[in-house]
């Protein structure tokens, strides 16, 4: 049994270029690529966000060069496979593709590089349909660190938080270090997302968000999604089945975090385990959440209900 409906809140799907190519210019419906239009098991109502990628090496207008060759793919492709997607900026823009019997494709940004320490590039970016921004990756930008440093948000970084709210792009807080989250909080008047991390009381990567960035989040109403990578679902990176995914739903439910888990795959960013390696596997969530005790209201809500609810608030 597939849920009605799921949103996923990252994949690195999109992205195209001398680091991440099949040599198949149309990513969205790429056969060697996990997730493809094609691929979506039918009947499910799919949103997803493809985030562009940006390296950690790609700086200044290397790094805007990135972006701007990948957000034009994006939209092109938005014309070539128009009869089966949409491009979305608000919750009313996903119902309509959905109603449409068509996938509902947000366009994100992984690395905040892709400001290149501008901050009118908020607004520019608001304004080319960017509805996210996970503020690093793994290593330094203008913004701050992801978890190779210990360094917090940089002065530019605090300035960006209050920007992007203004502008209503959603603040990504996957990657960003244990500092920079802390600099965060005193920054962030709104809910903000991690859009691909797990819990790190299960696994400790320390990607993974601690208790007390999850009871902060549950307390400001943030959105956090499931990251299927195996070395987030595991210390030992042997990820066997489902269960090993249900350990971090189990520990995010006992910290009340019930109305703010989503799913964000990471689907063309990471190792996947077996049981995860499809859309149609990610969609069978769904019916092994009810197999192991959880109401169709639960199931519902972290398959797509919680994130459709967040979408409604804050991306209007």
């Amino acid at each position: 049994m597939y849920p009605s409906a799921l949103i996923d809140l990252h994949c690195d799907t999109l992205t195209d270029w001398k680091y991440t190519t099949t040599g198949n210019p149309d990513t969205l419906d790429d056969p060697k690529r996990v997730l493809s239009l094609s691929a979506i098991p039918d009947g499910v109502r799919w949103a997803q966000f493809f985030a562009v990628f940006i390296p950690d090496e790609q700086r200044g207008q290397d790094a805007v060069d990135y972006f701007e060759f990948n957000r034009r793919s994006f939209y092109r492709q938005m014309e070539r496979f128009a009869g089966r997607v949409s491009p979305c900026r608000t919750a009313a823009d996903m119902e309509a593709a959905w109603a449409a019997g068509k996938t509902a494709a947000f366009l994100t940004i992984e690395n905040g590089s892709a400001l290149a320490g501008d901050l009118s590039r908020v607004k520019e970016l608001a304004g080319q349909g960017v509805r996210c921004i996970t503020l690093t990756w793994n290593g330094e930008n203008e913004i701050g660190s992801g978890h190779t440093t210990g360094h917090g948000l940089s002065d530019f970084g605090k300035a960006v938080i209050p920007e992007m709210e203004k502008e209503g792009i959603l603040i990504d807080v996957s990657h960003l270090n244990d500092a920079g989250f802390a600099d965060l909080l005193k920054e962030a008047k709104k809910p903000f997302v991690a859009t691909h991390s797990n819990a790190r009381a299960v696994c400790g990567h320390k990607r993974n968000l601690t208790d007390d960035m999850i009871r902060e989040m549950v307390s400001r109403e943030c959105l956090i999604g499931l990251n299927y990578f195996v070395k987030f679902l595991r210390d030992d990176g042997e990820v066997k089945g489902l269960d090993d995914l249900y350990r971090h739903v189990e520990h995010f439910l006992e910290l009340g975090a019930e109305k703010n888990l989503a799913l964000g795959s990471d689907f063309d960013g990471a190792k996947l385990p077996e049981c995860l390696s499809t859309p149609a596997k990610s969609a069978g969530i769904y019916e092994y959440l009810l197999s192991r005790g959880l109401s169709r209201e639960q199931a519902e809500g972290i398959m797509f209900r919680n994130a459709q609810n967040f979408f409604q608030k804050h991306l209007g």
